[in-house]
């Protein structure tokens, strides 16, 4: 997987907002809100390919969580970043 190109992290009180920008992307109304952990997750793979194990292991690395809430985390996160067409496969 990778981030699409004309998406944009933007901070927003102790909330991030993911906003479409540019001309790649086809919905420029679209926004998604996300705490600072799916912020952390965005920063860490943007620019790179990624897949859902990279994922669960930066929340393994970076918090105290336990594999399987990690990995149900990041399926829902990765639902997500889909309806908003935000990554490609």
């Amino acid at each position: 997987m990778k981030i699409k190109k004309g998406y944009r992290l933007r901070p927003l009180g102790k909330e991030y907002i993911l906003v479409a920008e540019g001309l790649d992307v086809l919905d420029a109304n679209t926004m998604v809100s996300m705490n600072a952990t799916a912020a952390f997750l965005w920063e860490a793979v943007e620019g790179k390919e990624f897949n859902a194990e990279t994922l669960v292991q930066l929340l393994l690395d970076e918090y105290d969580v336990d594999r399987e809430t990690a990995e149900k985390d990041v399926k829902a996160l990765l639902q997500t970043w889909n309806e908003a067409d935000a990554i490609v496969d």
